[in-house]
């Protein structure tokens, strides 16, 4: 543990911890993180967790004690802000407006969000390993480490979360 009073000096880092500015952190891997708060929390939601997750690793930043996985530590950020997004959704209350008196929109606009909501129904390192490995593109070695499991329960999950989302998809329709 790292010595050192931090209310009157600042953070005192331990020894041998050197850490990036954070806007080079920002610059390097906004993308990644933006694109994981839209597959986790759905596109209406998804800016939202980016700026909850940024804002989060802006305040712990300081007090960071190791600086060799930064991505995998903005992942994990961005992946919990989104279950406290979901978490808050259900939460709230669900406003319920008069009947449009024009058409319903067309099937097709509909796919979209029912293919949302079936994702939401994905438990969360379910969904959190699908959006990973396929928004992001990040290969099951690299979830594994994120969610702090094996490859091969990375696999498992992501495999599960597409098997649960065929049933739903198939159910639905």
């Amino acid at each position: 543990m790292c010595e050192g009073d931090s209310h009157r000096r600042g953070v005192q880092r331990c020894p041998g911890v050197t850490l990036p500015p954070f806007q080079t952190l920002v610059d390097a891997h906004w993308r990644d993180v933006g694109r994981l708060a839209a597959a986790l929390a759905g596109p209406g939601d998804g800016p939202d967790v980016a700026q909850q997750a940024w804002a989060q690793a802006l305040s712990a930043y300081p007090s960071l004690t190791d600086a060799r996985n930064l991505r995998g530590w903005l992942l994990t950020i961005t992946s919990r802000a989104a279950t406290d997004s979901h978490r808050a959704r259900a939460r709230r209350p669900v406003p319920v407006a008069d009947l449009p008196d024009h058409q319903a929109p067309p099937a097709a606009a509909l796919h979209d969000e029912r293919l949302w909501a079936a994702v939401r129904l994905l438990p969360d390192r379910q969904r959190t390993a699908v959006a990973l490995h396929y928004v992001l593109d990040l290969p099951h070695a690299d979830v594994a480490r994120t969610l702090d499991t094996t490859p091969a329960a990375s696999r498992r999950l992501v495999s599960d979360a597409l098997a649960t989302l065929r049933t739903l998809w198939t159910e639905t329709s």
